[in-house]
């Protein structure tokens, strides 16, 4: 049977849209009569190479989605249920209309007798080359069930990983967000108010009271340039960074930056460990493992750095001495996967080098949000303790001079 994507009427003439599988499309139709829907269009999914287009262009699963899908994959499979039947499971449970269009059409591949990833490959925007080729190698290693467990566990890994670094530096960027909007307000609304009573007074004003009242006037006056010159600035540093050369300068400089430096470093070392950990632990070969870890380095310095890595190791070179020269990589990790090839346990000192990063980078964030959170409050209490400051200081300067 094929999936179909349909739109119909129900009853009360609002529009459903699903997935269905049938023989054919005249099948399909019938089994939304027998429901009672009124069928409005029908087609077939998952066959043509345009339909594969239109999946690209919809857009692929989140990440989240990514990991729960996978999670309850590996259950179904791990309970005995034939990877079709996973599948249509997989498709009915779905709460996302994408995730159900793009799990039929893979079933509908599956019961056409391709390999599981053969069909995942069909939809590169959803499925990673992580993903498929541990898939791949689960099911000609007859260890499919295992190694989607491991695939669920490194999707729910990074999963987590990404979302603490996100939400860690929310809170830090609401409160950014609001103390620019007051003092912006203060500035264009209520400092051109105050000033003009002063400046009517004709009385000497303190310094600080003229550097308010020039910076409200630019405030003021700039209104709309300002956010048209911060978006010229990224348009014009997106067009120079088109080069790849111009990008790596960029990248290498942020490396260097303090702080975000060392939070880029571990980040990525921690994906690119547990990448080649479970990679190497399915069996997959060290050079196939690195070509396929290269896509979860971000930083394109540090992925060059895993590029020549690769090179040295295909000419018997040591995958540890390799990125040690690169001096781009935490100690730890280069030490652990020394440790690992010396000893014959490169994946499980990969396991361990990842675990190790994920619990420094964790920590990091942690220590850093909790520098920034006071910092930035004491700096937009001292930008209104100027504002209050240069706008009291006339007033008794006015007091002085009354008595």
């Amino acid at each position: 049977m094929a999936a179909f994507e349909y739109e119909a009427l129900d009853s009360e003439g609002r529009a459903v849209k699903g997935v269905m599988e049938g023989d054919a499309e005249r099948r399909v139709r019938g089994l939304l009569r027998e429901k009672g829907f009124i069928p409005v269009k029908i087609a077939p999914i998952g066959k043509e190479r345009s339909e594969r287009r239109a999946f690209r262009w919809q857009g692929g699963l989140k990440a989240a989605e990514l990991a729960l899908i996978t999670r309850q994959f590996a259950t179904l499979v791990r309970a005995g249920l034939p990877i079709e039947e996973s599948l249509h499971a997989l498709t009915e449970q779905s709460e996302s209309a994408r995730a159900r269009k793009i799990l039929a059409a893979v079933r509908t591949k599956v019961r056409e007798g391709q390999p599981l990833a053969q069909a995942l490959g069909d939809f590169p925007g959803s499925f990673p080359p992580l993903y498929r080729h541990l898939v791949e190698a689960g099911e000609q290693s007859g260890k499919l069930p295992v190694i989607l467990e491991r695939l669920a566990d490194y999707t729910e890994q990074r999963q987590a990983l990404t979302q603490k670094v996100w939400v860690a530096f929310l809170y830090p960027a609401l409160v950014s967000i609001v103390a620019v909007a007051i003092v912006g307000g203060l500035l264009v609304y209520v400092v051109p108010q105050i000033a003009q009573v002063f400046v009517d007074s004709g009385a000497p004003l303190p310094w600080a009271t003229r550097t308010l009242i020039a910076i409200s006037h630019i405030a003021k006056e700039g209104g709309v340039l300002w956010p048209a010159g911060g978006l010229a600035v990224l348009l014009v540093g997106r067009w120079l960074l088109r080069k790849r050369e111009r990008r790596v300068a960029w990248q290498r400089f942020l490396l260097r930056v303090p702080l975000l430096g060392r939070l880029i470093r571990s980040l990525n070392a921690a994906r690119l460990a547990s990448t080649l950990g479970i990679l190497t632990s399915s069996g997959i070969p060290l050079l196939a493992a690195l070509d396929t870890a290269l896509h979860v380095v971000t930083n394109l310095p540090m992925q060059m750095a895993v590029e020549e890595a690769k090179r040295q190791v295909r000419e018997g070179g040591s995958l540890g001495r390799s990125l040690g020269r690169a001096k781009l990589f935490p100690p730890l990790v280069i030490h652990l996967v020394s440790s690992g090839e010396a000893s014959g346990s490169l994946d499980t000192m990969l396991a361990r080098a990842a675990e190790a990063q994920t619990r420094e980078l964790e920590g990091f964030v942690t220590a850093l949000t909790s520098l920034i959170e006071p910092v930035l409050i004491l700096v937009m209490g001292g930008m209104v303790l100027f504002i209050v400051l240069a706008i009291l200081l006339p007033i008794f300067d006015m007091n002085q001079l009354i008595k």
